[in-house]
């Protein structure tokens, strides 16, 4: 999962931004209004975790000119997600602070001082909502995998998957039977800065079918990876 944090604290931001490492997300970091703005058209986000008192303005601001946007489609990749799910991070505690920020589109808001375990069950909860799903686990034939713990088990058996791994088979199965490609994926995978070889995503994917089974992770040549449905159609 791919997340940006606005934030220009940068003991608030360093912090979150190891916690949200450690639980398997790829982080990117901004402190201003605009190279959030800017990062949101170049890059394809999972989620946003948002400040509201930001140097150059307020961040519902950006929230609300991210819901602006029309859908991308082809050819007009530079736009980002207006359905973006954006989790608020703020220290505004009024009544009247949180009905604004849900109103102005926010999918989540939480006040500063906050546990990071809270902010990270928040950012799941979100993520299940966009992916149309209430169960917290994900089950694909003999597969069951839990966002929560970063467990995996094969027909009961607990697999020892490493964070990149993880992350690439939670990407594949959250999109299937959609094919993604290996660009996708590298953005998923890897923030800006983040130490990325050309052969990266093969790599991981040879380790999750030899842990998983030859057969849950399909290859559309020159295209990208796949996991098919459960009932064996593409």
């Amino acid at each position: 999962m791919r997340a940006l944090v606005v934030e220009d604290d940068p003991g608030i931001a360093g912090g979150l931004q190891a916690s949200m490492r450690q639980a398997g997300y790829a982080v990117d970091l901004c402190t201003t209004l605009e190279a959030a703005w800017l990062a949101l058209c170049v890059e394809p986000f999972d989620v946003m975790v948002l400040d509201l008192g930001l140097p150059d303005g307020d961040g519902i601001d950006l929230l609300a000119r991210v819901r602006r946007q029309a859908a991308p489609v082809a050819g007009r990749e530079s736009l980002p997600r207006n359905d973006l799910p954006v989790l608020i991070m703020t220290a505004r505690d009024g009544v009247s602070d949180r009905i604004g920020g849900l109103d102005s589109g926010a999918d989540d808001y939480i006040v500063k001082p906050f546990d990071a375990n809270e902010l990270l069950a928040r950012l799941r909860a979100m993520l299940r909502r966009a992916g149309g799903r209430s169960n917290p686990v994900i089950e694909h034939g003999e597969l069951v995998v839990d966002p929560a713990t970063h467990t995996v088990l094969r027909a009961g058996q607990p697999v020892s998957l490493g964070g990149k791994e993880f992350a690439l088979l939670l990407a594949l199965l959250q999109a299937r039977p959609q094919v993604l490609s290996k660009s996708r994926l590298e953005s998923s995978l890897y923030g800006f800065g983040e130490a990325l070889e050309s052969n990266a995503i093969e790599v991981h994917v040879h380790h999750l079918r030899r842990k998983l089974g030859e057969q849950l992770i399909r290859t559309v040549r020159g295209v990208g990876y796949f996991v098919p449905r459960h009932d064996g159609g593409a």
